[in-house]
């Protein structure tokens, strides 16, 4: 069986959002068809740049259908579904599967508290049983202590819809560990967008990624270059969307979606703002962002 299912660049969709935090469908669907033209793969729908850990399981659910619906099997989408409480997140997975999705993937569970390889191990192995769908897990470094590698070799031994990871670690060693499970048949995703190159360098299948929504072109042409074999050319694209990452870390306090959400908007896509407690930029720091995210070399799609 090939695991391999999941390729190339793959957005980590935002969800649009008004004052009431109430769910926009059609900020969405103008998102991913602007994502599809510049030839983007599949769509990551209700992770950590979706939010979905703070919004209702309702709403969650109304995010998913709408991505299915706007995507029409033009492009892959998985829906995370992980969740605080378990019980929601075997729900939220017998859903995924009924609205149409392609696959789904959670986080540990480890919000709060830790668990051992053995317990993860059972958690995943649960969720797999909730659905038909290939189930894409997570390594995260909240887990950094556990061995993920073993804890993947037990799900893809023992579990037919484990397909691999999406791993956000930033230790391309791990990831190569990972990558050489059962021969390499076993699906890795790269996670942080800032090395998305050195992934792909160390056997990753394809990116997941918030900034994809700001820059799809840039990460296509970084990862048609790295396939054509073209490793100097896809390093310059690295660069290019490093120096944009780098702006909007350097204002986010610690919330990247507080910066892309507004970087979003003036490129075009009016999501709302992060979900609360997170503020909003002041207007004097908003204008020193927008001014070092031009300086960096981004360019808005109406300018």
């Amino acid at each position: 069986m090939n695991r391999i299912l999941f390729t190339g660049i793959m957005p980590a969709l935002p969800t649009p959002l008004n004052q009431k935090n109430e769910f926009q469908p059609e900020k969405m669907r103008e998102l991913i068809e602007w994502e599809l033209a510049a030839g983007v793969s599949g769509f990551y729908v209700g992770g950590a740049t979706g939010e979905g850990v703070l919004l209702p399981a309702a709403t969650r659910m109304e995010v998913i259908e709408c991505a299915v619906e706007a995507v029409a099997h033009r492009a892959k989408v998985i829906c995370h579904t992980g969740s605080i409480d378990c019980q929601e997140a075997f729900a939220l997975t017998r859903h995924a599967e009924k609205a149409g999705a392609d696959a789904v993937s959670s986080v540990p569970p480890d919000f709060y508290f830790g668990y051992s390889a053995r317990e993860i191990v059972d958690y995943y192995r649960r969720l797999a049983g909730e659905t038909n769908l290939p189930v894409i897990a997570y390594a995260t470094q909240k887990t950094a202590s556990l061995d993920m590698t073993g804890i993947l070799r037990s799900l893809l031994a023992e579990t037919a819809n484990v397909i691999g990871a999406k791993d956000t670690r930033a230790n391309y060693y791990k990831m190569w560990q990972l990558k050489q499970l059962d021969g390499g048949n076993i699906n890795v995703i790269n996670g942080p967008d800032e090395s998305l190159l050195a992934g792909l360098s160390m056997g990753a299948d394809g990116g997941i990624g918030a900034t994809y929504n700001l820059m799809p072109e840039k990460f296509v042409a970084l990862y048609r270059k790295f396939c054509a074999g073209d490793f100097a050319g896809a390093l310059q694209e690295q660069t290019k969307i490093n120096r944009i990452i780098e702006v909007l870390l350097n204002y986010c306090s610690g919330n990247v979606m507080r910066t892309l959400k507004l970087a979003m908007q003036w490129n075009g896509f009016d999501f709302g703002s992060a979900v609360y407690p997170a503020s909003e930029l002041e207007a004097k720091e908003a204008a020193a962002f927008r001014a070092a995210l031009l300086e960096a070399g981004f360019v808005f799609r109406n300018a």
